[in-house]
């Protein structure tokens, strides 16, 4: 289960953020995934409340945003969404496509605190 060592690279990554903001308390952590990119959200759920729990941060929670996959057709030009691993064009069925994201893993925002108020 690599969720588990995803889950603690996230926590990592918390901590180096907070640590540059003294006297702030994380609230909530959301991070892209991409569809592509052999991620379990629900298990990455389940892993990142086991790694704060007990700590902490106990309360802090994790959101999770899918990101469909997604190709280039090098014929056409045309941008499309991946359906059900089908990476042929669906402008011009062209098989000469290249990826354009899905599988990716990205920190996209934190939330904190600062004596109990959202921080902007």
């Amino acid at each position: 289960m690599h969720e588990l060592s995803i889950a603690e690279s996230i926590l990592d990554a918390v901590r180096k953020e907070i640590a540059l903001h003294p006297g702030t308390y994380p609230t909530r952590v959301g991070v892209r995934i991409g569809s592509m990119a052999a991620i379990d959200p629900e298990s990455l759920n389940f892993c990142f409340s086991a790694v704060v729990q007990g700590t902490e941060w106990d309360n802090l929670k994790l959101d999770t945003n899918v990101v469909p996959a997604k190709r280039i057709c090098n014929s056409c030009g045309h941008m499309f969404v991946v359906e059900a691993y089908n990476a042929v064009c669906t402008a011009c069925a062209s098989e000469n496509t290249t990826p354009d994201g899905g599988d990716e893993l990205d920190l996209e925002y934190l939330e904190v605190e600062k004596d109990g108020a959202p921080v902007a």
